[in-house]
């Protein structure tokens, strides 16, 4: 047990910032490949906006507004700011130090090479001006500031240049300044020609060069690149907003106008440049980050991903189809048979998408339900549901407008399904639902027959190829009865009940986990053997957690596989291991030994108070046999990764997980192997088993 007025927790904010510091251990691995390394530095930044955005401006608001509540961490909103800041800080200058001292020179040799603005060739030089004559020149439009004056609305993360200048005809050379913004001029990494290799520079070293062109009249003294980071964590007020569309769009307005919590400045500027910054936006010092090098580094992900340069990359693991699924024939014919289960991206999310086309073209398809919480800009599954609705079938859609960040597109796509005759639902008042469900009813000559997808990830065909998630379909009609009344109590008045088998949160998701580890508890306390394994994204939740502390204290063997956030603290049988590889891991499994009679769960939730009590989710028992001891399978090589696994101390930190002696383990690659292994023995015994005999001599 910790000490007496020790927490048993964790802070969440400064959990999540060592879970980003192992993604950027990623990029400072030197086994990793130049182009990998570059992958995590812009995955790395891109966690750290969101993060500003959402949780610090959380934060910030709270203390803005004098709370002083502490968190089960013994944290009060201004100590986790202030750590917050500081932490951040030190994060950040290793991810530049990463990219200036290693990647981008690293790149260079490659030949892939950031040219120097003022050594270019002729040529280089002619595109450059085209680009800015006939591109920047007339796109960008200075705007004047004056002292003591805020700045006008600038975007939210985007690149501006700030410019210092004198008037040439005065004579007391006061200095004026103007602000230019430069998030719709076209592509920030710009390609030379070169004889050979790849040759690039940033958008913003053009209108740096050319500055002057835009103030004729003027001497520009002073460039200054910026970028700064608003509050984003606003919710509708669902009990003012005259319907839920109308409110989302007024928080997307609101979100342009959020108070500035982090300014990213160049290093190199001015006192008295960053002094009228600050009084202009206004921010305060701590949320000041100079930066040494390049701001934004998410915008070189697509450098990451250029065409060729394969030395640089990681061998390509293209996602592979699932040996249960036979090519030319329907996939209600093949789930009648038996229930598939796929994990992405080792095996396509082909066979999702199938199902839903193959039902918009189906004759005997009666009805389709699906919840979309976030989906691709060019998605395959909407397409579908449009054509399902223009062939009379009937298709309702609960639309999740409240999908922070996915708001917009959301909105379109409700407006765009509506449209082709899909019954839309906006979500439900004062939930997000956020469960992974899609049901297709079909006419049969048995009756009617429900077919479920029941998924850990989006209906999103290009996060798929990158996150780590389980897909289960199935027409068990226990499983589709359970459907049917999801979908009910979502979209009419109909009042969730008992479920057959699905748990539902905030009804008994949560009930139902604590009743399952009180059996492990009782098992271990008749000394018995009693294990907790479980597979989610992050542990945040109290109760639970104290529950597991219990279990613990028992004897339960508790396994916690938790890719982000962990609150709980490690103790003795209780193992905390995160893995960070090439996909982001996402699959929630949940697995109890149940004496020997293996009870095993998906879940669309985390083990957060979000997802327990302000959501909609999901929990399904699998219990087809080899579906469930695949699960376990996956599990159990997850647990035996040490070589992109990391293991929770006491103390809070990580440690990469070496077990001495043992083979390097790396649980993604083996899980891919395994797929391709299984793909090619699938096949091999179809060649086999219709290769035409040979006549006898």
């Amino acid at each position: 047990m910790a000490a007496k007025n020790t927490p048993h927790y964790f802070n969440r904010e400064l959990s999540w910032l060592e879970f980003n510091q192992r993604v950027l251990e990623e990029a400072k691995d030197p086994k990793n490949p130049m182009l990998e390394r570059l992958k995590f530095l812009a995955i790395t930044a891109s966690n750290l906006d969101e993060f500003f955005m959402v949780r610090v401006g959380g934060l910030y608001m709270a203390r803005k507004a004098g709370r002083r509540k502490k968190d089960p961490a013994g944290f009060t909103p201004l100590a986790q700011l202030n750590d917050i800041y500081a932490r951040s800080h030190n994060m950040i200058k290793e991810l530049h130090d990463c990219f200036n001292d290693v990647v981008s020179p690293a790149l260079n040799q490659g030949k892939i090479r950031h040219a120097q603005i003022d050594a270019l060739t002729a040529e280089q030089e002619s595109v450059l001006f085209d680009l800015f004559r006939e591109e920047l020149y007339p796109v960008i439009t200075p705007i004047a500031l004056h002292s003591g004056k805020k700045i006008p609305n600038l975007q939210n993360l985007g690149l501006n240049v700030l410019v210092r200048l004198h008037k040439k005809t005065a004579k007391d050379q006061e200095s004026c300044y103007a602000v230019m913004s430069m998030e719709r001029a076209g592509s920030r990494i710009i390609q030379l020609p070169a004889d050979s290799g790849y040759e690039y520079v940033l958008r913003e070293e053009v209108v740096r060069k050319y500055a002057a062109d835009w103030f004729p009249g003027f001497d520009v003294k002073e460039c200054a690149l910026f970028r700064i980071t608003r509050n984003a964590d606003f919710a509708v007020q669902e009990d003012e907003a005259p319907d839920l569309m109308r409110g989302m769009e007024d928080v997307l307005e609101e979100r342009k106008t959020g108070d500035c919590i982090r300014l990213e400045v160049e290093a190199g500027i001015s006192k008295g440049l960053l002094k009228f910054l600050c009084s202009s936006l206004p921010v305060n010092e701590q949320a000041v980050y100079p930066i040494k090098g390049v701001l934004n580094m998410k915008d070189f992900m697509s450098l990451a991903f250029i065409e060729g340069y394969d030395e640089l990359k990681t061998e390509a693991w293209p996602p592979q189809a699932s040996p249960d699924v036979v090519p030319n024939e329907l996939m209600f014919d093949q789930i009648a048979r038996k229930d598939l289960l796929f994990y992405h991206p080792y095996e396509t999310f082909g066979p999702v998408i199938r199902f839903i086309e193959e039902a918009a073209a189906d004759a005997d398809t009666m009805a389709i339900k699906m919840v979309l919480y976030r989906t691709s800009s060019d998605s395959a599954i909407i397409s579908a549901l449009k054509r399902a609705a223009e062939n009379g079938i009937n298709v309702t859609v609960l639309m999740e407008l409240k999908a922070r960040f996915d708001e917009a597109r959301n909105i379109g796509w409700a407006r765009d399904l509506e449209q082709c005759g899909v019954q839309v639902i906006y979500g439900v008042k004062g939930y997000k639902t956020h469960a992974k469900i899609c049901m297709v009813v079909r006419r049969e000559r048995t009756g009617i027959t429900r077919y479920c997808h029941f998924g850990t990830g989006n209906y999103n065909e290009s996060t798929a190829k990158l996150y780590g998630d389980i897909s289960y379909m199935t027409c068990n009609p226990d499983l589709g009865n359970d459907a049917s009344g999801f979908f009910n109590a979502l979209c009419g008045y109909a009042q969730p009940r008992d479920f057959n088998l699905i748990s539902m949160a905030p009804i008994n998701m949560r009930d139902k986990l604590m009743e399952l580890i009180d059996f492990e508890i009782e098992r271990a306390k008749k000394g018995k053997k009693a294990l907790v394994n479980v597979k989610v994204n992050s542990l945040v939740d109290v109760e639970l957690s104290e529950k597991l502390y219990e279990a613990a204290e028992a004897g339960v063997k508790i396994h916690l596989n938790i890719r982000g956030i962990c609150c709980l603290k490690p103790r003795s049988n209780i193992e905390v291991t995160s893995i960070i590889d090439r996909y982001l891991e996402h699959a929630r499994i949940i697995h109890f030994h149940h004496g020997g009679k293996s009870r095993v769960f998906i879940a669309s939730a985390d083990w957060m108070p979000r997802n327990l009590d302000k959501r909609l989710e999901l929990m399904i028992p699998v219990e087809d046999a080899e579906c469930r001891d695949r699960l376990i399978a996956m599990l159990n090589i997850h647990l035996e990764d040490n070589r992109s696994s990391w293991l929770l101390k006491p103390n809070g930190t990580y440690e990469r997980v070496v077990k001495h002696g043992a083979n390097e383990i790396r649980s993604q690659e083996v899980l891919y192997q395994q797929a391709c292994d299984a793909y090619a023995a699938a096949e091999k015994n179809r060649r086999t088993r219709f290769e035409p005999h040979r006549a006898a001599d």
